[in-house]
């Protein structure tokens, strides 16, 4: 759903259970986050989430498996690990099994290769296909994160370059190139898991999110608010998947880049040296999107140290100042 439009539908719900003591819900509905958890014991909490949406791509088992890495994406942003997924299949009845085979096979080794398993699922026959996982996961009850808790003098870093958007539209009109497409799924397959555990590694980080369907500046805008500062970013700094700027010039977007642009834009100051398909790159509608993370100035060597190690990408795109809103710079 467009932002707006969710905002809208979510908030008569928000106090529906503020009448209910729940301690040990540390992230719920009355926290717009990433994930919700649930404080078993002193040692341990557990990560809910769930995500499917439509293909991004043609090949079943890339499909598979890019949703499943997107599911799981919101377990990472939380600081944990994944215990357990179930699937969330939508298929029209007209379409081979065989390629839902591929679907679920793409989703199943991708949640192989983060260390956890597929316990069960649910399907439904449905005119346009989906797919994606309700997905379990742990983190210590005093080492998750947040989308709040960024403090000015931390640094912005993202994990992975942006451009998935543009380029999947250009796939789906006809006119990506192959190595464009193959970088963008390479990009959307991978797990934020080597991130998030850099994140716990390098200690001090509690300021969190990945970047999907509200982009960069969407989600960005979620980590200002909730932390009460201003993010300040730097354009000529924020990685972009080879192809990205050849498509955003000729504004080949999905709707939901709009749709973001629209949401929040009054929310973001831009620099007029920011060309318009630059701004939209930042404003982009992701799938399988990097995580953003807020990292204290004196932590930022080791997270850095940390993500080399795991051979996991990470570019410092700004910092956290006093004030409000975000700011782009050329």
């Amino acid at each position: 759903m467009a932002p707006e439009a969710l905002a809208q539908v979510l908030r008569p719900l928000q106090n529906i259970f503020s009448h209910v003591h729940q301690p040990d819900l540390l992230v719920g509905l009355d926290i717009a986050d990433d994930a919700a958890v649930y404080r078993l014991n002193a040692e341990q909490a557990i990560i809910n989430t769930l995500d499917f949406f439509t293909p991004v791509v043609d090949d079943p088992y890339q499909f598979g498996a890019i949703a499943a890495a997107n599911s799981m994406s919101d377990v990472y942003a939380m600081g944990g690990e994944v215990m357990f997924a179930l699937n969330i299949g939508a298929f029209p009845g007209s379409l081979a099994p065989a390629i839902v085979t591929e679907i679920l096979r793409g989703g199943a080794e991708k949640v192989l290769e983060a260390g956890a398993i597929i316990a069960g699922g649910h399907t439904v026959t449905d005119d346009e296909p989906k797919y994606g996982l309700a997905v379990t996961g742990t983190v210590h009850p005093d080492k998750y994160f947040t989308k709040g808790g960024a403090q000015p003098g931390n640094a912005l870093v993202l994990t992975k370059p942006l451009g998935t958007g543009t380029i999947s539209t250009a796939l789906k009109r006809g006119v990506a190139a192959a190595e464009h497409v193959t970088d963008m799924v390479a990009s959307m397959k991978r797990l934020n898991r080597a991130a998030a555990q850099a994140a716990q590694l390098a200690g001090g980080i509690r300021a969190v999110t990945d970047i999907t369907g509200f982009g960069l500046l969407g989600h960005g805008l979620e980590m200002a608010r909730a932390s009460g500062h201003k993010f300040v970013i730097q354009m000529n700094q924020v990685p972009l998947l080879p192809g990205a700027t050849h498509y955003a010039e000729q504004f080949i977007f999905p709707g939901g880049s709009s749709n973001n642009k629209l949401a929040f834009e009054s929310q973001v100051t831009v620099s007029p040296a920011v060309t318009e398909d630059r701004q939209m790159l930042l404003w982009d509608a992701q799938t399988s999107g990097g995580l953003l993370l807020a990292v204290p100035a004196e932590r930022l060597d080791d997270f850095l140290a940390a993500c080399a190690n795991k051979n996991q990408p990470a570019w410092v795109i700004g910092e956290v100042t006093a004030g409000a809103g975000i700011e782009i710079l050329p």
